[in-house]
């Protein structure tokens, strides 16, 4: 893993991670899976399932095994194999809310890009880091970029070069990879954007079936601008 010289820290790298050959064997896997009936971005889930309800562990659904295909993509560099695994399909133009994942749940992450390449955008107060998601790049966050950073994927159909070129978006999938946080306590203490800290103030947060919910009953009201949405922290 490489670290990234400038903000966020915590940020690191691991360039071709599988070779050109892997990721193909890898991507005509992904094919053969059954993946949900939706538009727009999809995902398979395995080890424990991520809530998308309640943003952590699902504890209703049972432990699924990795897979023997899934096993030569995990990280080996926290010693010991990660305990949530999600799978995205990016289709050309979908993209991700600017999010951090749950601080309680989970704690450093760990992505693997694997077809196109694509921005990922990290944001804290007004300023911006745009990392270029290279085919078959590990990403890492842990410390300021996993915590105090959030971090997205804008939906549109090209991306611009530093060189001035457009770059058309294709398809891309994303292996996502979390380690729960023991305790399920986070010390950080960012009442902006940590559910620890907003429950010792007595911030009540704002789950999606509840959030789903007040939007049925008071269909004027929209979210701020400025709303960060605590999604699943794929990239």
């Amino acid at each position: 893993m490489e670290e990234f010289p400038t903000p966020p820290s915590g940020l690191a790298m691991h360039k071709d991670f599988i070779t050109e050959e892997h990721e193909a064997e890898v991507i005509n896997i992904f094919d053969t899976l059954d993946w949900p009936e939706r538009r727009g971005r999809k995902s398979l889930h395995w080890g424990y399932t991520f809530s998308y309800k309640t943003f952590g562990i699902d504890e209703d659904t049972p432990y699924k095994p990795f897979p023997d295909w899934l096993v030569p993509l995990l990280p080996t560099t926290e010693g010991r194999p990660p305990d949530q695994v999600c799978l995205q399909h990016y289709p050309p133009g979908s993209g991700i809310p600017p999010h951090v994942d749950t601080h309680s749940a989970f704690d450093q992450l760990y992505a693997l890009s694997l077809g196109a390449p694509v921005f990922i955008q990290f944001r804290r107060g007004d300023d911006r880091v745009d990392v270029d998601l290279l085919p078959r790049s590990m990403l890492r966050m842990a410390g300021d970029s996993r915590l105090h950073w959030t971090h997205g994927i804008k939906s549109r159909s090209t991306d611009a070069l530093g060189d001035g070129t457009v770059r058309p978006r294709q398809p891309r999938w994303s292996l996502t990879y979390r380690w729960l946080r023991e305790g399920s306590t986070c010390e950080c203490g960012n009442e902006k954007l940590c559910d620890t800290a907003q429950t010792r103030i007595g911030v009540e947060r704002e789950y999606r079936w509840k959030q789903e919910g007040d939007k049925e009953t008071d269909k004027g009201v929209e979210n701020k601008p400025d709303a960060v949405e605590d999604d699943t922290g794929s990239s």
